[in-house]
């Protein structure tokens, strides 16, 4: 499935992009840019923390981003004046001939700064117009489609000259600091590769220099060899809970095949993907019966490595329950020493997990 873009840039200077399967006409037409950032928003910069070796983004400006507002005052929902299930109030959205399917947008309050500074980019990524909507519960053809977005936002972003690394990330319920409840994720594009990725690059460069393959490949052969934390499989991609895994119900999603970036999926991958999120989504919400948060982070090589030998694109999942009434907290081993401590066995939530049958 190939879907069409149509991109305008706002008064305020960030770009809309609305995507469809449909191809736009030639007079597609804006009547209203929807919201636009306050006068009183102040850009975000970096400081290198010199003792930890990294960098922390200051962005004031974020403390006025809406929290958790009702229905009828949701900034991402499509604009009333256009009829059906849409708000009654000026949104982010902007007003055009058709309502969107999926869109991205220049977030209004970034975490980095990239017009000024050129040190990265913030994106926010539009699942679904439907409000009270999931990742899970769209279909399998808007999933495949949400992927296909995905897939252009890293090629685009990244091979802009300054991005070194395009991090695809969603949060998910309150229960992970989620301030908005429309279905969406974000894009962040960085100057920098982000310490805890550049572990991992390290640790699968070493491992390649020893065994002249890929990190990741190995530990998926090893997963489908021992096959008792697998949750998810499909003739190309693999779920499972990994062997040392730092949340009881985490989840990795990869290609057997070696992919180092998100655009080098192909069609038939991208399509087993979205059907495998709808059935893990789908598995996580009837763990406990009730709709589980979580925060999903996409992983891959770096922006200008297409043909990275050493490390290869994979999804992690943190649901932060560890039961059905109590969270995990990252407190102060886990926050002060980077050691997490996992009070469940893998290979029993794996277990779990997988009992759980799909419909789909």
């Amino acid at each position: 499935m190939a879907i069409e873009k149509f991109e305008i840039r706002k008064p305020d200077g960030r770009v809309w992009i609305q995507y469809s399967r449909m191809p736009f006409p030639e007079d597609f037409a804006v009547k209203d840019p929807g919201l636009l950032r306050p006068e009183s928003w102040q850009p975000p910069h970096v400081r290198y923390n010199k003792m930890r070796d990294e960098w922390t983004a200051i962005s004031a400006s974020r403390q006025e981003r809406p929290f958790l507002p009702p229905k009828e005052y949701c900034p991402l929902c499509p604009q009333g004046h256009l009829g059906g299930d849409t708000s009654t109030f000026q949104t982010e959205v902007p007003t055009t001939d058709r309502i969107y399917e999926w869109a991205v947008f220049e977030n209004m309050f970034p975490g980095l700064e990239h017009e000024r500074a050129r040190i990265g980019k913030c994106e926010v990524v539009l699942y679904s117009p439907r409000h009270e909507s999931t990742l899970g519960d769209e279909s399998i053809e808007q999933i495949e489609g949400l992927v296909e977005v995905w897939q252009d936002r890293s090629r685009s972003i990244g091979a802009l000259p300054n991005i070194e690394y395009v991090f695809i990330f969603e949060n998910k319920g309150p229960e992970v600091g989620v301030t908005l409840h429309h279905p969406h994720g974000q894009i962040y594009a960085f100057h920098h590769v982000p310490p805890f990725i550049e572990r991992e690059h390290a640790a699968a460069r070493d491992f390649y220099k020893k065994n002249q393959r890929c990190l990741i490949c190995n530990i998926v052969e090893t997963e489908l060899e021992d096959h008792r934390r697998i949750v998810l499989e499909s003739e190309s991609l693999v779920a499972f809970v990994p062997y040392a895994a730092r949340y009881p119900y985490e989840i990795h999603i990869t290609t057997k095949r070696h992919v180092p970036l998100i655009e080098q999926m192909a069609s038939p991958e991208r399509l087993e993907l979205a059907t495998m999120l709808k059935r893990l989504t789908y598995k996580y919400d009837h763990l406990f019966e009730f709709r589980m948060p979580y925060i999903c982070v996409q992983h891959q090589a770096g922006a200008k490595e297409n043909s990275c030998p050493h490390y290869h694109w994979h999804m992690e999942f943190y649901p932060p329950y560890r039961n059905a009434t109590k969270l995990k907290y990252l407190a102060g081993v886990e926050s002060g020493t980077g050691l997490f401590i996992n009070d469940t066995i893998p290979e029993e939530k794996a277990a779990e997990l997988k009992a759980i049958v799909c419909p789909f």
